[in-house]
C-alpha cells in the first residue's frame, strides 16, 4: 500500500490539473505587477534643500516671576548662510499678564521680558529671507518662591541673599523686633519686610551691619504694607567702623518712637557713638524723619543720599554732622517740611569746619533754642539758616564765623517765620580776625534782649571782640541792626557800608 500511494502522488505531481495552473498563473502576474508598482512609486530617502531656513527658539526655561528672561534665536540657521530676520511674538501668557515684547527688541535674536504673573509664556519665533521662512516656539514657566522668615534674633554672622528675582517682593519677612549682634551682611537685591511695629535693633559689642546694593538692586526695608508708619524702623547702637549702606531704600517705618521722643525710618544713638556711611540710601514714605542723629553719632561718610515723602524733615541732626552733608543730596520733595533740622548742640572741633549748600537750596534750620559755635565755622556761598522762634546764635571766643557770600549767592541767616523781630539774635564773642561777615542778609531778630538789656539782630560783645561787617543787607530787626558793646570792634565803615531797612530802633548802636 505505501508504495501505491507513493506512484499516485507521483502521478499528480506529473499531471496536474489544468483549472488550478490557470489560476495559479494569473495570481503570480498579479503579484509581479504589484511589486512593479511598489518598487516604481516608492520615494527616494528626504534630503533638506540646500535653499531652506530653520526657526530655533531656544531651550525651554524654568524662571522666577520678576526675572529678566533672555530669549535666544542663534541657533536659527539658512543652509547658505544668508542672514536672517528675526520676528518674536508672544502667543500665549497669564491672564492677568500684562507683559508685552518691545517691538523693536523683538526683531533682535535675543530679545528680554520679565514676567509679571505666576503661569506659562509662550513665545513663537519666524526666521525668514529669501530662501523661505521658518517657525518655532519656546516655553518659559514663571513661579515664585516663598519668602522666608526671621523670628530670631541675628547672634551669628549671617549672609542674607536675593531669593526672590521680583524686586517687588520680599526675600525675608521680620515677623517681630529682633537684635543684630553679629555681623549681618546684606546681598544686593534684597528685600525685608517687616511686619506691624517691628524694628531691627542693630546693637554694640559685636553688631554690624554691611548692606551694599547696586543701582540696579537695591536693597530695600519695608513694610510687610506699604503704608507710611507701618514699622518702626531701624535703631544704630553700634559703633563699628564697618557699617555701611549703599544704594539702600528705607521705606515705610516710624510707626513708634525710636528715640528721644522721635520717630524715624533710622536712627543713630549718641552716647555710644554710633556711626554708619551712608552711600546713595533713600528715606522716603516714612512716619517721622527719615534719619535722625542724636549729638555725638557719627556719619562717617555721606553722599548723593534722598529725603522724600517724610512726615517731618527728611533729616534732623547735630552741628557736628552737619559738615558731612553733601551738595548732591536731596532734602526736598514732598517732605512735612523741606529742610535740613539741626538739634540745640555745640559746634566744637580744632579745625575750620565748611557748611556748604545744597543744589536743591535747601535752608538749615535750628529746632532747639539755641546753637553755639565752638570753632571756625565756614559758611558757603548760598547757605541759609533759619533760627527758630526766640532761637539764640552763639559764637563764642575760640570760635568765628566767616560767612562770605556773592552778589549771587547770599549767606542768609534769618528767622524760621519771615517776620520782624522773631529771633533773638546773632551774638559774637569771637576775638579772630576771621570773624566776617560778607555779602549776607540777616534779618528778622530782636525779638527779646540779646544782651546788656539791647535787642539786635546782630551784637557784638565780649572782651576784645572783634567782626567785619560788609556789603550786608540787615533788616527786620525788633531793636538795633547792629549792637557793638564797649571794648570790642567792628569796622568803622559799618553804618554805610551795609544796607539797613526797618530795625525798630536803629541801624547800628556802637557803645563807648
Amino acid at each position: 500500500m505505501k508504495t501505491q500511494v507513493q506512484v499516485i502522488a507521483k502521478t499528480r505531481i506529473q499531471q496536474p490539473n489544468r483549472a488550478l495552473t490557470a489560476l495559479t498563473a494569473n495570481l503570480f502576474v498579479l503579484m509581479l505587477s504589484a511589486a512593479f508598482l511598489v518598487t516604481g512609486c516608492k520615494k527616494d530617502p528626504d534630503v533638506t534643500p540646500s535653499n531652506s531656513v530653520t526657526a530655533n527658539a531656544g531651550q525651554d526655561q524654568e524662571v522666577q516671576v520678576g526675572q529678566t528672561v533672555t530669549l535666544d534665536g542663534n541657533a536659527s540657521q539658512d543652509t547658505q548662510g544668508k542672514p536672517l530676520k528675526f520676528q518674536w511674538a508672544m502667543v500665549r501668557k497669564p491672564a492677568k499678564s500684562t507683559v508685552s515684547l518691545n517691538a523693536n527688541a523683538a526683531t533682535t535674536p535675543r530679545p528680554t521680558f520679565v514676567p509679571d504673573e505666576t503661569g506659562e509664556y509662550e513665545l513663537e519665533l519666524t526666521v525668514s529671507n529669501e530662501n523661505g521662512q521658518s517657525k518655532d516656539r519656546v516655553l518659559v514657566t514663571a513661579s515664585v518662591s516663598q519668602p522666608v522668615a526671621i523670628t530670631t534674633n541675628i547672634t551669628v554672622k549671617t549672609v542674607l541673599t536675593d531669593r526672590v528675582a521680583n524686586p517687588e517682593l520680599p526675600d525675608y519677612i521680620v515677623t517681630k523686633s529682633i537684635a543684630v549682634s553679629n555681623e549681618l551682611t546684606i546681598n544686593p537685591g534684597v528685600v525685608i519686610a517687616f511686619e506691624r511695629d517691628a524694628r531691627l535693633d542693630l546693637n554694640d559689642n559685636g553688631g554690624l551691619i554691611i548692606a551694599r546694593g547696586e543701582p540696579t538692586k537695591r536693597i530695600r526695608f519695608t513694610g510687610v504694607q506699604q503704608t507710611k508708619g507701618f514699622w518702626a524702623g531701624i535703631m544704630i547702637y553700634s559703633g563699628s567702623n564697618a557699617n555701611v549702606f549703599e544704594n539702600v531704600d528705607i521705606m515705610y517705618a516710624g510707626s513708634r518712637v525710636l528715640l528721644s521722643a522721635t520717630k524715624a525710618g533710622m536712627a543713630m544713638f549718641g552716647g555710644g557713638k554710633a556711626q554708619i556711611a551712608l552711600k546713595n540710601c533713600s528715606f522716603t514714605q516714612n512716619d517721622g524723619y527719615g534719619l535722625y542723629v542724636q549729638d555725638e553719632a557719627i556719619l562717617r561718610e555721606f553722599a548723593s543720599n534722598s529725603f522724600t515723602n517724610n512726615t517731618e524733615a527728611g533729616i534732623l541732626l547735630d552741628a557736628d554732622n552737619v559738615q558731612k552733608l553733601d551738595a548732591a543730596s536731596t532734602f526736598t520733595g514732598g517732605n512735612g517740611r523741606n529742610v535740613v533740622e539741626i538739634i540745640s548742640s555745640y559746634l566744637n572741633g580744632t579745625n575750620e569746619i565748611v557748611w556748604g549748600g545744597f543744589a536743591d537750596k535747601t535752608p538749615y534750620r535750628v529746632t532747639g533754642s539755641w546753637l553755639t559755635i565752638n570753632t571756625g565755622l565756614k559758611l558757603n556761598p548760598g547757605v541759609t539758616i533759619e533760627m527758630p522762634r526766640d532761637g539764640l546764635l552763639t559764637i563764642n571766643a575760640t570760635g568765628y564765623v566767616l560767612a562770605k557770600g556773592t552778589t549771587a549767592d547770599k549767606v542768609t541767616i534769618t528767622g524760621v517765620s519771615r517776620t520782624a523781630g522773631y529771633w533773638r539774635g546773632l551774638i559774637s564773642y569771637s576775638t579772630s580776625t576771621l570773624n566776617v561777615i560778607e555779602n549776607a542778609e540777616i534779618s528778622n531778630a530782636g525779638s527779646t534782649a540779646i544782651v546788656s538789656g539791647k535787642k539786635a539782630n546782630l551784637a557784638i560783645y565780649g572782651n576784645k571782640a572783634t567782626m567785619s561787617v560788609k556789603n550786608t543787607r540787615i533788616s527786620g530787626s525788633g531793636g538795633y541792626g547792629i549792637y557793638s558793646f564797649s571794648g570790642t570792634t567792628i569796622n568803622t565803615d559799618a553804618a554805610t557800608i551795609n544796607t539797613f531797612e526797618s530795625n525798630a530802633q536803629g541801624n547800628v548802636q556802637v557803645d563807648k
